[in-house]
């Protein structure tokens, strides 16, 4: 069974590799990590979604939660938020077990997915308001307006949120997840449905928060490139298992591939 593996100073768990030059985080051996998922599983019947998973996410990285359909992300992700109780194993967030104490730490988390409908007949402003009441965001007028400008999201501020594009939508989304500077953003494909040109802008937008707050990012996403741009470490899954972890480029050189999108293709053909 494989462990989870101390951090040591200056480099990545499990692996040992050096962080890279443009993480804003060093890993310390005896600083607790955002994210820590130990010999997580969870049995469905007779069916392991997920089955023996480790890894850990220090903190101010952004580490890409990679694998098909039915690879399991998507338990793992819920169970890292404290909404799927696991089997066996733990998913710990800033050193609390999210099975159990969940209500420690979910002020300083967020989560986004395009594939979770706000709700539609609320306006844009009225669901930021909502959620920021949720979270206890102080001056909340003053940071629903920041936002507001942030995400180019004047126009359509007080639209019904279910009236608007499948692009505004995650716009919104995005800026729901951001509502109260979490330490620990949970991102499910944050730019689908944009086009390129925003898609980056949005990338931007969550590099400058990541440096801004030193904040940590858990990215699940099917696009290569942007997970080669924002990630410095990658975990792929399959049939609910992990297959392989590293750095992008390091990936690649391990498997003779030309860059992620080869490394993905493969693993997902021999798993």
């Amino acid at each position: 069974m494989t462990r989870i593996a101390q951090l040591t100073p200056g480099k990545h768990p499990a692996t040992g590799i050096p962080a890279p030059g443009n993480s804003p985080a060093r890993s310390d051996a005896d600083e607790v990590p955002a994210i820590a998922v130990e010999d997580l599983c969870k049995k469905y019947r007779t069916h392991w979604a997920v089955d023996d998973v480790n890894f850990i996410v220090p903190k101010g990285w952004t580490v890409g939660l990679l694998g098909g359909n039915g690879a399991g992300k998507t338990t793992t992700i819920a169970m890292i938020m404290g909404l799927v109780v696991p089997t066996f194993g733990r998913a710990m967030v800033l050193g609390c077990d999210m099975a159990k104490d969940r209500h420690k730490v979910l002020s300083r988390m967020n989560f986004e997915s395009p594939y979770v409908a706000l709700p539609g007949r609320l306006t844009v402003r009225e669901n930021l308001m909502v959620f920021g009441r949720l979270y206890g965001v102080p001056d909340l007028k003053t940071r629903i307006a920041e936002l507001i400008e942030e995400f180019g999201l004047g126009d359509v501020a007080d639209r019904a949120t279910g009236r608007l594009s499948a692009g505004q939508k995650t716009r919104v989304a995005v800026a729901k997840a951001l509502i109260n500077d979490p330490d620990v953003l949970l991102l499910d494909e944050p730019t689908a449905s944009l086009d390129p040109d925003r898609a980056e802008w949005v990338r931007g937008r969550l590099r400058d928060y990541q440096r801004r707050r030193g904040a940590t990012i858990l990215l699940s996403s099917h696009n290569m490139p942007e997970v080669e741009q924002l990630c410095d470490f990658v975990v792929i899954m399959s049939h609910g298992r992990v297959v392989a972890m590293g750095r992008p480029r390091e990936l690649a050189e391990r498997f003779k591939c030309r860059d992620l999108d080869e490394v993905f293709i493969h693993l997902a053909r021999v798993a």
